[in-house]
């Protein structure tokens, strides 16, 4: 069996390291992959000779559309064979591409190619991936992110050319993490939560543990990774100043300049992902100067007994719009239809992401401010609290909706969401179904806690404990014993659902 991988940027070294625990325990020795970024894919070829040489690498691929010449016919043929239905889809996704985002600080919101340049960079992109296909004939890809047009046309080409896909999810619970067919839900638990229902199958000692949780999270609603919560992250004005610590200041400049002299120096420094440091300075200075002026006056006292339905800002830009639900990405437009969606009688509580502070500008808050029914909510605010105490969540995909449905709240999300499984919740799949299913949100709401046991059962069945946020973000890479001992569970999920056992290796 030969395994692909879809390595995203520091992923890149997980995904290595996962390559090595498959070899090493399993006895794979055919390996792939896509690599976004350069400095993953030098990574990989000093230190992983199973994958060296096999790997494809996103920015060379996008150099290519300088000497394409467009083919309409490619174009059309491909839309055919692999649209969404059509191809806007794939460069919707792409931040860097579409809104030169990551490479700039949000809101920046201004391609830096026009509409040909854009069609040349997919022709280029799909050719590629076309020829990883042919080429290399993985019969699986383990994909993390698919938030890029290399990414997502992987994935897709992948599933129509019927290549197994194995995509990593967190749960979501604690630091367990999944992986699902698809990118939309959770596969494997929907089929397991089927037969939980049904009573084909039945897991007495998962149950008694999901049954422990729930209790728990009842009597003590506590989110479920702490470093988005306030308490890490500089939400008001007096803590925007802790930058005057001189060795904060020192720390700083230290950094800036060996960016600068890194960036100066790097023959690839014109690599689309590339950050530019003198840009990078310049959207940190407006994004402090906004934290530093403050967002005084724009927060609302709450009243968590009035009658309140909450929708809590995602953040931008990430997959929840970019991927799981395009059309709602304007989150301005989304939350004046929500308003209007309401009873009279009830407020419409819009907190703001803490990791947003000072990215959003003081106009994005004041349009808010006029939606007569809406209230203003600090990030210090609790968003736990808000969720236990409204009347209806609403989500484009967020962790507050699945927060919502543990404490038994209704619950109306605009996407494809893993949780929209469950029939209590609600997809808005028309803008203009909205009010009528707020209403019945309101008055028909029947949750049932033993489907939801059922359903929790089967994702920790399903999840392996792995901290893959902090893998992804230590340098784990000098200490390969607590790597492999840290991703040995995901790749024992990984190989379990390949149906690859220890005992085949020879």
């Amino acid at each position: 069996m030969k395994i692909g991988f879809l390595l995203q940027r520091r992923f890149a070294v997980i995904g290595q390291a996962l390559a090595k625990i498959l070899n090493q325990e399993y006895g794979l020795t055919e390996f792939c992959g896509y690599v976004m970024g350069r400095d993953g894919y030098n990574f990989i070829n000093q230190h992983n000779p199973l994958l060296a040489g096999r790997i494809y690498l996103d920015e060379d691929i996008h150099n290519r559309y300088k000497s394409e010449t467009i083919n309409w016919q490619f174009i059309k043929q491909f839309e055919k064979d692999y649209g969404l239905p059509n191809l806007w889809p794939y460069l919707e996704v792409d931040r860097i591409i579409r809104s030169s985002q990551l490479v700039r600080a949000f809101p920046h919101d201004t391609p830096r190619l026009s509409h040909l340049e854009m069609v040349k960079i997919f022709q280029a992109t799909a050719k590629a991936i076309l020829e990883f296909f042919e080429k290399e004939k993985p019969d699986a890809m383990v994909i993390s992110v698919a938030g890029s047009l290399g990414g997502l046309l992987l994935y897709e080409v992948a599933r129509k050319k019927g290549v197994k896909t194995l995509v990593i999810h967190h749960t979501r619970i604690s630091t367990r993490h999944l992986v699902s067919e698809n990118y939309y839900d959770f596969s494997f638990v929907n089929g397991l939560y089927g037969r939980l229902r049904s009573g084909e199958a039945s897991l007495p000692a998962e149950r008694a543990r999901t049954v422990q949780y729930l209790e728990k999270l009842r009597q003590n609603p506590k989110p479920y990774r702490e470093i988005d919560s306030a308490k890490f992250h500089q939400v008001n004005r007096r803590r925007q100043f802790s930058f005057l610590n001189p060795k904060k200041i020192g720390w700083s400049i230290f950094w800036r300049l060996k960016m600068i002299a890194r960036f100066l120096t790097n023959p690839y420094r014109d690599d689309y992902t590339n950050i530019n440091p003198f840009w990078e300075i310049c959207d940190n200075l407006k994004m402090k100067t906004r934290a530093l002026i403050g967002y005084g006056g724009l927060f609302d006292k709450i009243n968590l007994n009035e009658d309140y339905a909450f929708y809590p800002l995602h953040r931008e830009p990430e997959i929840a719009t970019l991927l799981l639900a395009p059309f709602y990405k304007d989150q301005l437009w989304l939350i004046k239809q929500i308003a209007r969606s309401l009873p009279l009688n009830f407020k419409l509580y819009v907190k703001e992401h803490p990791p947003m502070m000072g990215l959003r500008k003081r106009s994005f808050y004041r349009e808010l401010k006029k939606i007569p029914n809406l209230v203003l909510v600090s990030p210090e605010v609790d968003g736990m609290a808000l969720v236990n105490n409204a009347k209806l969540v609403y989500t484009i995909s967020g962790t507050a909706g699945w927060e919502a449905v543990q404490l038994n709240k209704p619950v109306i999300a605009f996407s494809d969401v893993y949780y929209t499984k469950l029939p209590w919740v609600k997809k808005c799949r028309a803008i203009a179904d909205l009010p009528n299913l707020t209403n019945e949100q309101l008055n028909n709401f029947k949750p049932d806690d033993s489907a939801l046991i059922d359903f929790l059962t089967a994702i920790f069945y399903e999840s392996s404990p792995v901290d893959l946020t902090k893998i992804w973000w230590q340098e784990s890479a000098k200490n390969v014993e607590k790597q492999t001992a840290e991703l040995t569970p995901l790749a024992d999920l990984i190989a379990k659902k390949l149906n690859i056992s220890k005992h085949d290796i020879s």
